[in-house]
C-alpha cells in the first residue's frame, strides 16, 4: 500500500479508536507543552500496557502546546500513537526526536513537517529523514531538516488470542 493510503489507515483507526462508545478505555488523548532550549524533554500516555513516548529537543520561539493520541484497536490487535501540533506548523526547529511504543511492533509511521489545518493538507517529511525500526521512529542526523509537526504510527500489539 503506499505511504499515503497508509496514512489515510492510520487516521482512521486513530479516529475510530476515539469515537468509539468506549473511547475512555479505547484512547487517550493528553496535552503537554514543547519546550525550546535544546533540552531533551519526553512525553508519555499509556493505554492498558500499551505506552507511547515522545522524545525532543528543540531550539527557538517559545512554548507550543502539542497533543499526543494512544488508542487500541477493538480486537486488541493495534495499537496507534499521534503527536502532533493543532495549530498544524510547529515554529521550533527540532535537533532530534524520538517517538517510542511499548508492547507493539510497528508496522506503520509518518512524519509530517505540516499538519492539515485551515484547508492546508499536510506536508510529509522525506523517506530519507527519519528511520523506523522495529518500536522507535527517529530522526536521521544528517538529514533530518528539524521541521516537525505530526508523527503517526501504527503498530501491531503483541496481544495473542488464547
Amino acid at each position: 500500500m503506499a505511504r499515503a493510503g497508509r496514512a489515510l489507515v492510520a487516521v482512521i483507526l486513530i479516529c475510530a479508536a476515539g469515537s468509539s462508545g468506549a473511547a475512555s478505555e479505547r484512547s487517550r488523548t493528553g496535552e503537554f507543552d514543547v519546550r525550546p532550549g535544546g533540552l531533551v524533554h519526553s512525553h508519555s500516555e499509556s493505554l492498558g500496557e500499551h505506552k507511547c513516548t515522545f522524545t525532543y529537543a528543540s531550539q527557538g520561539g517559545t512554548n507550543e502546546r502539542w497533543h499526543m493520541s494512544v488508542g487500541i484497536s477493538e480486537d486488541n490487535k493495534l495499537f496507534s500513537c499521534s503527536v502532533w501540533r493543532p495549530q498544524g506548523k510547529s515554529y521550533l526547529f527540532f535537533t532530534q526526536f524520538k517517538a517510542e511504543v511499548t508492547n507493539a511492533k510497528i508496522e506503520f509511521a509518518n512524519g509530517f513537517s505540516q499538519a492539515a489545518v485551515d484547508g492546508r493538507g499536510d506536508v510529509l517529511l522525506k523517506e530519507d529523514e527519519y528511520i523506523i525500526r522495529e518500536n522507535t521512529v527517529t530522526h536521521k542526523d544528517g538529514s533530518f531538516r528539524s521541521e516537525l509537526s505530526k508523527l503517526l504510527i501504527v503498530a501491531r500489539t503483541r496481544h495473542d488470542e488464547l
